[in-house]
């Protein structure tokens, strides 16, 4: 058995709530319901994250929400005291459901490691026999718990952490599949340009016959096959690859997409241009027909929406929690500029240009023109994933980001606090110190953010060829600089960053990112 401390949520782990009281209170009665629809579809559309991440995540939030809706807080306490549970053991239940509501599972979001209860499991059991919800529906509550009671405790080294076959879980995959069969599919999926960002893969084998692979997209659509005018046409149904059978339906997450799509189009009322309209048209289009192409092309039109009041964004984003790199999380936010801040963020695009000149490597390893990108700080009424950071810079698809741009997100009612600490819970400080470090912790935290998202996922340009042989470097006249020689490699038709480098992508870019800010922070002009 694993050791126990590694793999349970201490009994003081501080709860944040993020206030937005006073951002939502300033909007008007259009952009407030514009809020709220796009709030709603991002809830929904959240719950898609429980299915993500483990088996039985999506019972266990069940379990919790019915039974901290059945009864306050306060009053099942009374109720575990009774059943013999200490102050501790039941502070350990409230600290287990915040825990994983805050990562929409029993996973942390930040680090893929699983939490455990830190209360008997019998104790729990006595809790949940005695409450309102078994009360109210004792054959629900019970068949529940029995789905989930060895699962929620279980700490088997496979189950401690997330990925792919023997060496953790995944949803994303069914519990066969492998590393191997993961690449097999990635080069089908390149060789049809799907992207898998909304994909899951699930592999059948009979004994003694080969293979059978099913790529699942998700849709509200669950039909097999898409009409002429759809880019979808000629990617359903099934095809032959190097010697595989590999079917590529539709359907996944079909009852909760159906939400998110309805709220979007209520939302869409309430936009307040054409942008905002067409960019939730074509996401809704996304999710009917499970296509990614459609998302393209609502990202596109949210980055030209610029400096909204209330902006917003929606899908299959970040591709982390994918062991093997290439499948989006679904991830909802919607948010509240806040004017004072953004101003000092569009002082620093402004000087984007003359700072990406003083970064380590060649002016031909930028784009060829710096797409100035809306850089604002928000105020987050509504995140709906498995946790919330504290910049964003998106979209993720790389053609968008060097022929149309991208937006920098820094989400500030996050950013303060995520950077405020209880002066006796620092450690290796002096006293003296403890107050320098408060005072300036903050104001640090937002300069790195902001480098990290604006320069430095925002830098740097992708060497592509492609369909008709087309360069968009000089491949005669770049120079690698690591070895004096020619570029010898880039990216082919249907390739991108996530397809190519798969299990390291995301931390490599995260690295990389970081590694712009820490080399700019101490930059004069940065810190003006």
């Amino acid at each position: 058995m694993a050791a126990q401390s590694q793999y349970i949520l201490p009994n003081d782990l501080p709860v944040a709530l993020l206030d937005c009281e006073e951002a939502f209170s300033l909007l008007s009665t259009e952009e407030k319901l514009y809020t709220h629809f796009l709030s709603r579809a991002s809830f929904y559309g959240g719950l898609i994250v429980l299915f993500q991440t483990s088996p039985e995540s999506p019972a266990i939030y069940i379990l919790l929400n019915r039974l901290f809706r059945a009864q306050e807080p306060s009053v099942l306490h009374g109720v575990a005291q009774s059943q013999g549970l200490s102050d501790e053991e039941y502070q350990a239940l409230l600290v287990y459901t915040a825990g994983f509501f805050a990562n929409m599972g029993n996973y942390k979001s930040f680090g893929d490691t699983k939490f455990v209860p830190n209360l008997p499991k019998e104790k729990l059991e006595k809790l949940l026999r005695a409450s309102e919800a078994f009360t109210k529906d004792p054959k629900g509550m019970e068949t529940l718990w029995k789905m989930v009671e060895d699962r929620m405790y279980s700490l088997e080294p496979q189950e401690r952490q997330l990925g792919l076959g023997d060496h953790g879980i995944s949803t994303y995959f069914s519990a066969n599949c492998t590393l191997e069969d993961a690449e097999l599919i990635q080069k089908f999926l390149d060789s049809k340009s799907i992207s898998a960002y909304n994909t899951r893969l699930f592999k059948t084998q009979d004994k003694g016959s080969r293979a059978k692979y099913e790529v699942r997209l998700a849709s509200v659509s669950k039909e097999g096959s898409a009409d002429g005018s759809s880019d979808l046409s000629n990617l359903l149904g099934q095809f032959e690859f190097e010697g595989h059978e590999i079917q590529v339906t539709r359907g996944d997450y079909y009852p909760l997409l159906l939400r998110v799509r309805e709220n979007l189009e209520k939302a869409k009322v309430y936009a307040s241009n054409e942008n905002q309209r067409k960019m939730l048209e074509e996401y809704g289009r996304s999710f009917q027909e499970g296509s990614i192409q459609a998302h393209k092309e609502g990202s596109k039109h949210w980055v030209e929406d610029k400096g909204p009041i209330v902006e917003s964004y929606i899908g299959f984003i970040e591709s982390y929690r994918d062991p093997f790199g290439s499948r989006g999380e679904f991830e909802g936010f919607v948010a509240v500029v806040n004017k004072s801040v953004s101003a000092r963020f569009a002082q620093l695009v402004s000087a984007a240009e003359k700072l990406i000149a003083s970064l380590p490597w060649p002016s031909s390893y930028e784009k060829d023109s710096f797409l100035r990108p809306d850089f604002t700080s928000l105020d987050v009424v509504t995140f709906s994933g498995s946790g919330i950071p504290a910049g964003i810079n998106i979209p993720n698809y790389d053609d968008i980001r060097q022929s149309v741009g991208f937006k920098n997100v820094s989400l500030g009612n996050v950013l303060s606090v995520s950077s405020a600490t209880e002066r006796e819970k620092l450690t290796f400080l002096c006293e003296g110190d403890k107050d320098v470090f408060n005072k300036y912790r903050g104001p640090s935290f937002e300069v790195q953010v902001g480098l990290h998202e604006l320069l430095g996922h925002g830098s740097g340009k992708l060497f592509v060829q492609d369909e008709k042989g087309a360069f968009n470097f000089d491949k005669d006249s770049v120079i690698n600089p690591e070895t004096g020689e020619h570029v010898k490699s880039w990216y082919k038709p249907g390739e991108t960053w996530d397809s190519k480098f798969s299990t390291i992508a995301s931390t490599y870019e995260e690295c990389r990112a970081e590694c712009v800010g820490l080399y700019l922070c101490v930059n004069e002009e940065v810190l003006r």
